[in-house]
């Protein structure tokens, strides 16, 4: 097992630090709960600056949001707990539907707004005269220990976002000139490099969210928040670049070989590529491909299927150099700080606009059915067995649900949470009976605290102990309780550790019976997404956005890629190609634009494809039917054997590309239909 290294120990120092710091200034103000602001440390502080800001200053509007509709809801209900359970649950559910369809930093100001109105309003019932002081107080409590973690972090020895983020995105486009080397010779790929290359997806999902915490750091990298912005699209477009070359090449290769023209571009290419792609060999290279790309696919020939699966090559070749020159200059750009690019980009118009997310609304509601039911269930043994304590339970129901709703079964980690829980309630015990009687001033209490404050942070530092420091951290000092004075009363202390254990249990309960649907489920939902919208890219017929629908899919394939390791290699899902279908997103996005420079029968043929494509992916998942290869063939003769038009080439290309993405094995287009018009 590996030590923690310096970064871990300073981020265990610095947040174990910020803790005391909050516990020492709440008391200092001679607030009732200074245990709430030495949690919050724990909630809010991040290994990275920036992040931490960023969380801090959402949680700071959530905390008032959600404190204030504990204001407004209490008094009013407080005679009627059943309506003020409803009502609690209701806010706390609908603020849960927001957070997971939002799906960026302020998601969780949403979430923090639902359950702090659990936390404020349950334990409020009991005495509803002081509502308004309590919700003071617990906001000051709340805000003084973001304000200590945000100092902390900002202050003393920050990390900052931008170093990191720009090593993240060298190290994924180092990759993928790997990626494109491979490509490019035509070497075979592992299983295990393919899973590998189905990662950058994931990991490109991983540095947009890093990316949004760019704004609030304080490096020299902040400026160049349009830049990463602009360089993220592109990141996500050489995906389906590189797919679709690899798959022309191969298919090239079957057909009629490649001459040693087209042998010397791709390996100059590689070599560019595996370079760094500079910009000062950019232009030769464009200009090489295309003087290589001169046929313009003018005239059907006996070879017209070759040179159509050469000019689609040769197309994606241009977009490959294009794209890798835009993502060296904006990866120079970053490192600089820079807001602006310095020369003009390739596909401007196509990167500008806000990128789509994928929002699983029937999950959200699922997901927010489960809160509800589970704060309805604690209130329900509250009132049944008339628990003094039943208000920790109803209100840890209410936080567990939420901070772990984003999980495809969340059940699990619950779990666990409620195991390191009852693991902190002996320690804190200890600590609490054993050793803190003999505290007596600030000094020696620091003492005591900062070795099981410092080994929580070393295990939030970790992934696969981060849900453990967590609780340890959080759940330790609200059962820690530390106030002004030594009060402490064994059975109360009890008492308050049975309720957070059992409310985290019964949370779990809930979920297990509501919530839980495993990976596989995921991986399915998210797959019938994607089969849902190429359908009705098939459909419409304007013009589309090609790089909007390439980072809807893409974002989906980034959150596709994890479930589906973890689906294992005995599902079907394992035989799906991904990648495929996202070039047959792309592929339909041009042929939506093409069809409007094209003659009305070019019109009707390339029409009757696209609503075969349409019934293909309507219908369940399976292999793509014969009726729809003749459909795709027939637009291919129709429009071939036509006359030169303005999207004519680009029909082209997108058809041929379509019948790679849904028919890679069959055999080349007919010929005879394509040579019809050169015969007479």
């Amino acid at each position: 097992m590996m030590l923690p290294g310096w970064r871990q120990w300073l981020f265990a120092l610095k947040i174990a630090g910020a803790a005391l710091l909050a516990l020492g200034l709440a008391l200092w103000l001679d607030l009732p709960r200074p245990y709430w602001a030495m949690a919050t440390v724990y909630i809010t502080m991040q290994p990275l600056s920036g992040a931490t800001r960023s969380k801090a200053l959402y949680r700071v509007i959530g905390t008032v949001a959600g404190v204030s509709m504990a204001v407004v809801l209490v008094p009013p209900l407080v005679d009627a707990p059943e309506m003020l359970t409803l009502a609690l649950a209701l806010w706390t559910a609908a603020c849960l539907t927001l957070s997971l369809l939002d799906r960026s930093p302020r998601a969780y100001l949403f979430m923090l707004a639902g359950y702090t109105a659990a936390l404020i309003g349950f334990p409020a019932v009991t005495a509803p005269d002081t509502i308004f002081e309590t919700a003071v107080s617990r906001a000051e409590e709340i805000t003084l220990g973001i304000v200590c973690a945000a100092l902390v972090a900002g202050l003393v020895l920050p990390e900052s976002v931008g170093p990191v983020l720009a090593a993240r995105v060298g190290a994924w486009l180092g990759e993928t000139g790997r990626w494109t080397a491979d490509v490019l010779s035509g070497a075979v790929e592992a299983p295990a490099i393919r899973a590998r290359r189905l990662r950058l997806a994931a990991e490109a999902a991983e540095i947009d969210a890093l990316a949004t915490h760019l704004a609030y750091d304080a490096s020299a990298q902040s400026r160049a928040v349009p830049l990463v912005q602009l360089l993220r699209g592109r990141m996500l477009m050489l995906l389906p670049v590189l797919s679709s070359l690899a798959d022309r090449i191969a298919a090239l290769r079957d057909l009629a070989g490649l001459d040693p023209a087209l042998k010397a571009l791709l390996a100059d290419v590689a070599a560019w590529s595996e370079a760094g792609a500079p910009a000062a060999e950019a232009d030769a290279l464009l200009a090489r491909i295309a003087a290589a790309d001169e046929s313009g696919l003018a005239s059907p020939s006996p070879g017209f299927w070759s040179a159509l699966v050469r000019a689609s090559l040769l197309d994606r070749l241009r977009e490959l150099v294009a794209i890798g020159r835009d993502c060296r200059a904006l990866q120079d750009g970053i490192a600089r700080g820079e807001s602006a690019p310095r020369h003009a980009l390739a596909y401007a118009g196509e990167f500008g606009g806000r990128a789509p997310r994928h929002r699983d609304h029937g999950m959200a509601l699922r997901s927010a059915l489960g809160v509800f039911l589970a704060i309805l269930a604690c209130v329900t043994v509250w009132i049944a067995t008339a628990w003094p304590d039943g208000a920790t339970a109803a209100m840890m129901g209410a936080v567990l649900c939420c901070l772990f709703a984003t999980q495809d079964d969340p059940a699990p980690a619950i779990l666990g949470f409620a195991t390191w829980t009852a693991v902190a309630a002996v320690a804190i015990g200890v600590l609490l009976f054993g050793i803190l009687p003999q505290v007596h001033d600030f000094a020696t209490l620091v003492l005591v605290l900062a070795p099981p404050l410092i080994l929580c942070g070393l295990l939030m530092t970790i992934p696969r102990t981060m849900p453990v420091g967590l609780a340890l951290g959080v759940n330790g000092n609200a059962l820690l309780a530390i106030q002004d004075r030594y009060a402490s009363e064994f059975g109360a202390y009890v008492n308050s550790a049975l309720a957070l254990v059992v409310s985290i249990v019964l949370a779990a309960v809930v979920t297990r019976l509501v919530r839980s649907v495993g990976a596989e489920h995921g991986a399915r939902r998210l797959v019938a997404a994607s089969r849902a919208d190429l359908a009705r890219a098939a459909r419409r017929r304007g013009r589309g956005d090609r790089a909007a629908f390439a980072h809807l899919m893409l974002d989906r394939l980034g959150l596709l890629v994890p479930r589906l390791a973890a689906a294992g290699p005995d599902s079907d899902l394992s035989r799906i190609d991904t990648l495929a279908a996202l070039r047959v997103g792309m592929n339909l996005v041009s042929l939506r634009r093409a069809r409007h420079g094209l003659p009305p029968g070019a019109v009707a043929a390339l029409d009757a494809a696209l609503d075969a494509v349409a019934e293909h992916y309507e219908r369940p998942r399976g292999p793509a039917c014969a009726s729809l290869l003749a459909a795709i063939d027939a637009a291919l003769s129709a429009i071939g054997a036509g006359a030169a038009a303005e999207g004519r080439r680009e029909a082209l290309l997108g058809l041929a590309g379509l019948r790679r993405a849904l028919f890679p094995g069959a055999p080349p287009a007919g010929a005879p239909p394509l040579l019809a018009r050169e015969a007479a």
